[in-house]
């Protein structure tokens, strides 16, 4: 069997009112030469029988069920881990992607060897599929210093990363997808210190509102939904939660392939952010149990200090 140059993994549950949608969108694309891994996270609707119709009429299309729902987190590495392809996108089973995306965001990383991620600006759909609103780009990652793109990250929230095109073997290099707060950020912000990344200047794709989206519950409820084992609060306790997310950026400084002197200032960045923003009442936390010592912390993230 050929391999596929490109891996598309679509992590889903109960997402029977748009996957077929969006396995349509995906399936419809300029850009051929890729294979679709759905896995399925124990859905208790009809999403399995949908994916499953669609497996049987495209080769493209492979269908995993896990037994019971081992959380979005583990989902979403899971079809990294399947992955056959040099290039991988996460799809999501509720958005849209225009028509080229696909082609688009592989030329890019075909043209530019140093760039690790591609991807398109993002546009607000509706229930319906309408456009509501189309988003700017706000981040610095096609910066060529690694320093300037994770002090971006860090500071600026935005861009819909993590559903771009990247080089497998690099995304395998980080942490992956985590369960701990904000874990969506620091997987993004550990890719772009491995290289750089590039925006195609056109909404190509198309991020879906709907009601049921869990992005406005409490941090105990993303992280659960992230991971089901995080719901404990014995074993995991919000300040774990938290204090996990500032470590990441810490260990993803220390494993990623960078020179002396940017590692020394991308440790600089965090401890400056971590004393400023990952606080309660600013832009990097928010939860009571976030409150941190800001002296410790900077003692214990950069090394020399401590």
């Amino acid at each position: 069997m050929d391999v596929p140059r490109l891996t598309v993994g679509l992590p889903v549950y109960n997402g029977e009112k748009y996957i077929a949608e969006s396995i349509e969108a995906l399936l419809g694309q300029s850009y051929t030469d890729f294979e679709l891994l759905i896995s399925d996270n124990a859905s208790t609707d009809s999403t399995g029988e949908i994916c499953r119709r669609y497996e049987e009429q495209d080769p493209r299309v492979h269908y995993f069920r896990q037994r019971r729902n081992i959380g979005l987190a583990p989902n979403h590495n899971f079809v990294v881990n399947k992955a056959r392809g040099e290039l991988f996108k996460w799809a999501a089973g509720d958005d849209l992607y225009a028509r080229d995306l696909l082609e688009r965001c592989v030329d890019a990383l075909d043209k530019y060897p140093d760039v690790v991620l591609a991807h398109a600006w993002t546009a607000k759909v509706d229930t319906s599929g309408a456009v509501i609103k189309a988003l700017e780009y706000p981040l610095n990652t096609a910066d060529p210093r690694a320093p300037e793109r994770f002090r971006s990250l860090l500071y600026t929230s935005g861009g819909d990363d993590d559903y771009g095109v990247m080089r497998t073997d690099v995304l395998r290099r980080t942490a992956m997808k985590e369960s701990y707060h904000h874990a969506d950020r620091t997987i993004i912000a550990e890719l772009s210190l491995h290289g750089r990344f590039y925006q195609v200047p056109d909404w190509l794709y198309f991020r879906r509102e709907h009601p049921g989206q869990s992005g406005g519950t409490s941090m105990r409820r993303r992280c659960a939904i992230m991971d089901p084992r995080r719901a404990d609060p014995w074993r995991h306790p919000a300040v774990r939660l938290y204090s996990e997310y500032i470590w990441a950026y810490a260990r993803a400084i220390r494993r990623a392939p960078l020179s002396a002197a940017d590692r020394r200032e991308c440790y600089r960045y965090l401890a400056q952010w971590t004393v400023t923003h990952a606080r309660p009442g600013t832009s990097g936390g928010d939860d009571p149990a976030s409150v941190t010592n800001p002296d410790i912390l900077i003692d214990s993230i950069v090394p020399g200090r401590s």
